[in-house]
Formats: structure tokens, sequence, C-alpha cells
């Protein structure tokens, strides 16, 4: 078998060709299509002469029945009827040629080269007459099945696009996940699909709404094959880079699979498989990615659907849509009534544990799913697992069909310490969980508390956010020429007449230097006024701009009171966080009295779906469950260390300057 990664650096060659005359951010444009055309040249060869025997006979017969002929004579479902290949092109005519020999592919394969704007890269080459040399140079690389695998040219497509990425400053981690990630999510999905593992004959579907490259795809078919060879695997997806959608739609022919079910568009605006649900669905969307281009339509389908479309929970901030994905995956689980429910693989970054408070659309989603108990258990990965980025990730695991003991139930395992590093990194990518992935996978199935496996119920990640007051008490300072100054410059006082503002001045002249009474300084602010024979309303506007600007908030000031009863302190006003399942008066009185005697809570703030005090709000607090104190060294340790270094540097200084 070819090594896939001395595949790709062949086929890398090809762009010491391209020097000169093309961008490096245009290389991967051509000697991608030309790497997939040379392989589908080779998969076909074996059939070449049986699909052109069926092409002449076949002449004159329906375009449905031919069609078919052709497919079944050449043992997949794309074929190509011309004589031509990429050895017999001629060097005097090689662009009509080679334009003639794609065109002959069926619809199914002619598209590929199309979302690759073949043609316009290979009128680039010919007008630069580089086109036979490159022909040439993919017609020497023997890329037949039975020299490299299908996974390793997935291996191969995908080194290439990386090498491509990185020259273009592009993102590689956007198109394709980690062979290891993709491995270890898909065992950890399918892991309890027992009948899928062993009854002959089942059907199963695997859909990935971010295919990217089709790692998932691929992953899901090769495990399930590998334990029920006689299973009877269909697969879905939707990409919407045109390159990774090419690729994917040519390794999904290669394979057997009808590339009708791969879609290309933003499946987050434009769901192109609409209604369908299916057993097994993967996905590594893009972290940290904003969906404002499509924030129209998704909050459209938030509002006008709400819990009949994808996204009735809620929507996250605008800045990171994987919460979004996951909503997505939900909505095309098939239900478990109707058999044995779906399993839900998907990577996401920290942040859907625990961004957004109470109320939040984050946190209404997380609630959403927990309160559904669709949670089933989160995987934190090693550090540095991805090309593009070395910030920690998780695999979640949901499922609508979970074993009797995992009902209510989450499980939390830590597997940030099970990986080897790579021998060489790529990218960001330093580490590898590869020859860790069975330990983790019994850790999980296990369902066992150990140091690194936690189990929780759903509930004791939701939380009441309750708002505590405090009394407002202010003491006010007429004299301060400061707060007069600010005050005659505010609009609302300038709305005063000028009368009336020059008999509040001439009042508060006469006013003690420090009021620590609102009640009082108001009796003593219209006293003052009246003795003056001012005929000036003190209105509620005239008073809350002499607050604003005269008043400051004094802990040893008289309480200030509305209606009899005391008033809240904004600039006091805090927020406790009850756990479910506890009374929040116990708890404020436990946690909030003993410090604050004064406080209270504020029993308006109710959560509209069960109208308790309190808002509700779910997060996942994944690291503080795993959290181990480390106690400090000792001072004299840490003394002793600074010596040794200190005098290390020292003798090094010393020898730099003898």
């Amino acid at each position: 078998m070819a090594n896939p990664n001395n595949l790709a650096g062949f086929i890398w060659s090809v762009a010491d060709i391209l020097r000169g005359t093309f961008k490096q951010s245009q290389y991967g444009r051509i000697i991608l299509p030309f790497t997939l055309l040379r392989r589908l040249e080779c998969v076909l060869e074996p059939t070449r002469d049986a699909v052109l025997r069926v092409a002449e006979e076949s002449e004159g017969q329906s375009e449905f029945l031919r069609e078919r002929a052709l497919q079944r004579a050449a043992g997949h479902p794309f074929y190509n009827t011309s004589r031509l290949s990429l050895g017999t092109l001629g060097e005097s005519d090689t662009k009509a040629n080679l334009a003639t020999y794609v065109r002959s592919f069926n619809e199914q394969g002619r598209r590929i080269f199309e979302y690759f704007e073949f043609e316009q890269f290979v009128d680039q080459l010919a007008d630069a007459d580089l086109l036979y040399q490159v022909t040439q140079r993919f017609r020497s690389v023997d890329l037949s099945p039975d020299v490299i695998s299908n996974h390793e040219m997935g291996l191969a497509f995908e080194e290439l696009i990386r090498r491509f990425a990185e020259a273009s400053n592009e993102t590689a981690g956007e198109h394709y996940t980690p062979r290891d990630v993709v491995r270890l999510t898909t065992s950890l999905a399918i892991a309890f699909d027992d009948e899928a593992l062993g009854q002959p004959g089942v059907i199963r579907t695997v859909y990935d709404p971010a295919a990217g490259t089709g790692g998932f795809l691929s992953m899901g078919i090769e495990y399930l094959k590998h334990h029920n060879p006689h299973a009877n695997v269909r697969v879905f997806g939707q990409e919407m880079n045109k390159e990774s959608f090419a690729i994917l739609t040519a390794d999904m022919l290669i394979k057997g699979f009808d590339a009708e079910n791969i879609k290309l568009g933003n499946t987050l605006s434009d769901d192109q498989l609409k209604d369908e649900t299916f057993d097994l669905l993967l996905a590594n969307p893009p972290f940290g990615v904003d969906w404002k281009q499509i924030r129209k339509k998704v909050e459209d389908e938030h509002e006008r659907k709400g819990y009949g479309g994808r996204f009735g929970p809620g929507t996250p901030r605008v800045s990171d849509g994987s919460l979004l994905f996951l909503l997505h995956l939900i909505s095309k689980m098939r239900d478990a009534g109707e058999g044995p429910g779906s399993r839900i693989g998907i990577i996401l970054n920290g942040s859907p544990l625990f961004t957004g408070g109470a109320g939040s659309g984050e946190s209404e989603i997380r609630r959403w799913i927990l309160e559904r108990d669709l949670l089933e258990g989160i995987v934190a990965l090693p550090s540095d697992m991805f090309y593009n980025t070395g910030i920690a990730t998780y695999v979640w695991i949901l499922s609508n069909d979970k074993r009797a003991e995992r009902n209510g139930k989450v499980q939390l395992v830590d597997a940030t310490e099970a990986w080897e590093p790579m021998r060489k990194s790529l990218g960001s990518k330093r580490r590898t969980v590869e020859g860790h992935i069975d330990e983790i996978v019994r850790l999980y199935d296990a369902f066992e508390e150990s140091d690194t496996s936690k189990i929780f119920d759903t509930t004791d990640f939701g939380y009441r956010r309750v708002t505590i007051e405090r009394p407002l008490k202010l003491t006010y300072t007429p004299h301060d020429l400061d707060r007069l100054a600010a005050l005659r410059d505010d609009k609302a006082w300038r709305k005063i007449d000028e009368a009336g503002r020059t008999a509040i001045l001439d009042a508060l002249a006469r006013l003690d230097a420090r009021i620590p009474s609102r009640a009082r300084f108001h009796e003593k602010l219209r006293q003052a006024l009246d003795d003056s024979n001012a005929r000036v309303k003190v209105s509620s506007a005239v008073k809350k701009v002499l607050q604003k600007h005269l008043s400051e908030s004094d802990e040893d000031a008289e309480v200030c009171t509305s209606g009899g009863a005391p008033e809240p302190d904004p600039g006091l006003r805090d927020y406790e966080h009850v756990p479910f399942g506890e009374d929040v008066h116990a708890f404020v009185a436990r946690e909030v009295h003993p410090h604050v005697p004064d406080a209270w809570i504020d029993e308006s703030k109710r959560d509209e779906k069960d109208g308790q005090i309190g808002i509700v709000g779910y997060e996942i607090p994944f690291n503080r469950h795993f959290y181990q104190y480390q106690p400090p060294r000792p001072l004299e340790e840490i003394d002793a260390d600074l010596r040794e270094t200190t005098e290390r540097i020292k003798a090094m200084i010393e020898r730099l300057s003898a």
C-alpha cells in the first residue's frame, strides 16, 4: 500500500511546475481536481472495455435504461464513455481532448469538476503551455484501489488540503477532522447500537451536516461494515465548500454510494434534506464561526416555526453557531417509537458548555436538551488535537433512546490525559488519541464513577438565578460645586424654567452640607422654597435629576422607601445561583443574610416557563467537576530553586563576558 503522506508529497511536487505562473492560493484548485480525475480513471480502468462496449450497444435506448446499463458495466454509480485517458490526450491537442474526456463522465462524475471550475484552470494551464506537463505528471502516479485504499486516499486528500490551506493562509480545519478524533467520536456514538453491530441485513443511515471531505461518513461506513459486513449502510450529508463537496462526492461515488444524497449548500440556512431523519448523526461544525450572514433566515425560522422548526428552544449569540448545528442534528433524530431511535456524536469547543447566563439562548438550548433527557455524555479531549487550533474540545453524545440505567443521567469523562505525542506535528495538531480509543470507549461504556468518569442527574446542571436586592440609602450634598456644575449641564435640568432653576439653587444653598436622608432632603428643600415664597413645584422629574447629581450611596444613611416599602439600590443588586431542588428562601437565609442581613429576594423575577421564583439556567461546568487541588510547594523549596537559577544565570553571564 502507498503511504498517504508520500503520495501527497508526490502530488504536491506538481506545484514545482506551477510555481511562478500561478499563485500559491491557486495550486489546490488545479492539483486537487487532477488528483480526483486520476483516481476516478484508475478506479474505472478494470471495467473500461466493458463500458465502451455497452456504450456502443446501448445507443438508441432510453436514457434511463442506458444509464443503468453503463453503471452496471462500470460497477460504480459513475462511468466514462471516452476512449481517451490522461496517458493518451496527446501533446498537440491536449486542451480539447481533456475537455472531451471530462465531459464523457456521466452527470454525477462531471459535476465534481464543475464545482472545481476545472475548465477555467485548464484554459490557464494551456495558455501557460503547462497543461501537457501536468497531465503527464499525474499519468505517472498509480492511484488504483489495490495500490492505495479508499481510506488511504481520503488521508492523502486531507493532507493535500491541509498543505494548500497553510500555503494560502486559509483554515484547513474547516474542511476535515483528524481521523483519530473521527474514529473516537464514531466509536462512542455507535458503541451501544447492538442491532447495527450484530443483526444481518440491518439498515442504518449516517448523516453529517458539515461533511467536509467526508471523514465522518467514511468512518461511519467503515465502523459499521467492520462489525457487521452484512449491514445496509446509506450515507447522507451536506457541505457548503465547493472543493470539499467535490472530493466528498467523488469519495462516495468510488465507494458505491448514491451521490444524490450528498448536497451542496449551507445546512443552517438551506437544509436540503428537509423532513429526513437518520440513525447515526456525526458532525464537527466549525469552532466559533459566526452566523451573521444567515441570521435573518435562522431567526425567521425560530420565530415563525418555533418548536415545529429546528431552532425552537432559542438561538445562541451570533458569534458562535455551534449550538445551531446541535439543534439541527436533534431535529434529524428518528423517533424512538419507530425503531431504535438515533444517536448523535458532535465535536464542540468549550463555549456551548457554559456560555450564556440564565434565560439566554445558549442556556435555553441546554435546558431543552437536558430536560428532554437527550444528553447521554460528554468526553473531554486532550488539547492540541486539531490542525488549526489547540483549544479544549469535547465530544457530546446524545440519544433519544437511552439504556435504562442512563435515563435521567449524564456521564462526563475526562480523557484529556489519554494521548501520545505525534512523531511529526501537523499544523497545531501535536497529539493523537489513536492508541487510547478502546480505553476511552470502555470507560464510557462501563458507566461507573472514577477519577476520570463522573455521573450526574440531568437536574444537577440546572439552577435558578435569583435577584437579590438591598435597600437604597442616599446622602445628599447640595453644596458640592462639582455636582452642582454637572446638574446645571444636564438637559433635564435645563428644561425647567429659569425662575424655577434659580429658586431651587437658592434653596439648595440654604440647606445643610450633608443630609443622610432622601426624605429629609426633600422636606428641607420644600421648606426652603416656601420660606422664600418661591412658587416652584418639585415634580418627580426634578426630584430625579437632583437625586442623579446631588446624592451618593451611603451605607449609614436612612433607607429610601416607596409606598412604605424599602426601595432597592440598583448599584447593589446581585444574583445568586440556587441549585435545583433547593428552596430559594432557605438558600438566601443561609448564604446571603449572614453577610447582608437587609437583603431580600425580588420575587417578581420569575421563570416564564414554570412560574417559580428565579430565572432557570443550565450550564455544564465540566472542569470544575474534575478539578483536583494541588497545594503550593513549600517556600523553602521555591527559594532554593530561585537561588539555583540565579547562580546558573550568573555563571552563564560570566562565561559570556570572559
